[in-house]
């Protein structure tokens, strides 16, 4: 083999965006996750150190791996692909160019001393690492026809996108993130969880223009529901969402997914991916009663220092008193100061 035809590893610069996001639309194993964007994203906005690794042969790409560490204090040290993304790991063409960015992130890992090396994966890749199984995803795919996709939502979930229709509930496109942000962090508040920041959706709607689009529930003009979606080839994942007091007597969250679907499929949309659920949470509930099937997520662990899989979830109890109390706290006071925390998530 000459050096040309060697593979070898280099790190995402600025020259490299355009290429690299060439490789990640045709490349089967990628997803929205894997786009380059996502390294302005996860430094601009939350501070944390990236490395977008490539493989190539003879300047041509044959895989990606992009990897953020998180070091916090209260929720340890990790090695990740790809943080606040619910897919990652590596996306490669050939199992040589996947190995070798394998190696070079467990290298990576062991060199910055962190707690564990995390892969986001859709499929198993590493049988021998730690892995865990609480999460599932929910992909399906979508008629063109807007009347057969509300035939096959079963029976009791149809009647609820009918009652959102009945409520007199309407939908429009954002041309910003302001109404959808007031309905989210209502709604993250409910739950107990952290919110984000103004500023990560204003980021991801400047970097990822129009794959990045925001739906909108009104009654009577007043805000009920919103969701920011992200679109990817032939597939839209609605991926951030909430909704107001007045949401779930109007049925809005329903009314606002079939409004998705709907729009999606005249748009000639053909997966409609409803994300990631804890298994037996709510959300895991909601998506299986449209008739969606939950698929694994296998997110695989190369432990470093850590002994066993780190536990940053909901379900950990050690963090059961932190979401009671974030409850009781004002919205506004949780607006301020969410974004200080759940940057240490991921």
């Amino acid at each position: 083999m000459t050096t040309q035809d060697t593979l070898s590893i280099g790190e995402l610069g600025s020259a490299d965006c355009e290429r690299w996001d060439a490789f990640v639309d045709t490349c089967d194993e990628a997803t929205f996750f894997h786009r380059a964007g996502w390294r302005r994203v996860i430094e601009e906005v939350f501070g944390h150190c990236t490395w977008f690794l490539y493989a190539e042969r003879n300047g041509q790409i044959e895989g990606v791996l992009p990897l953020a560490q998180i070091r916090s204090r209260l929720f340890g040290n990790n090695l990740m692909s790809l943080p606040f993304c619910v897919y990652g790991g590596v996306a490669a063409n050939s199992e040589e160019a996947a190995d070798l960015l394998i190696y070079t992130a467990q290298n990576k890992a062991e060199t910055q001393g962190v707690d564990a090396l995390e892969m986001r994966n859709r499929n198993r890749r590493h049988p021998e690492w730690e892995h865990k199984d609480l999460y599932v995803t929910f992909r399906k795919e979508i008629d063109p026809d807007p009347e057969q996709n509300l035939k096959n939502i079963p029976r009791k979930q149809r009647a609820m996108v009918r009652k959102g229709i009945k409520a007199g509930l309407e939908s429009d496109w954002d041309d910003d993130s302001d109404r959808f942000y007031n309905a989210y962090s209502q709604s993250v508040h409910a739950l107990g969880t952290p919110v984000f920041s103004r500023r990560l959706f204003t980021v991801l709607r400047d970097e990822f223009g129009d794959d990045c689009r925001v739906l909108t529930i009104t009654k009577d003009g007043r805000t009920v529901a919103s969701v920011m979606n992200f679109y990817f080839r032939d597939e839209v994942l609605p991926y951030y969402g909430g909704g107001t007091s007045e949401a779930r007597a109007l049925k809005a969250n329903d009314f606002m997914y079939w409004e998705l679907m709907r729009r999606s499929a005249e748009e000639g949309i053909r997966i409609f991916d409803f994300g990631r659920s804890k298994q037996g949470a709510g959300s895991y509930s909601f998506k299986k009663n449209w008739g969606f099937v939950p698929e694994p997520l296998h997110y695989e662990y190369h432990l470093v220092k850590a002994k066993e899989v780190p536990e940053v979830n909901p379900n950990n109890p050690k963090y059961q008193m932190f979401i009671k109390l974030w409850r009781k706290l004002p919205l506004g006071m949780t607006q301020w100061l969410g974004p200080h925390i759940v940057r240490n998530l991921g």
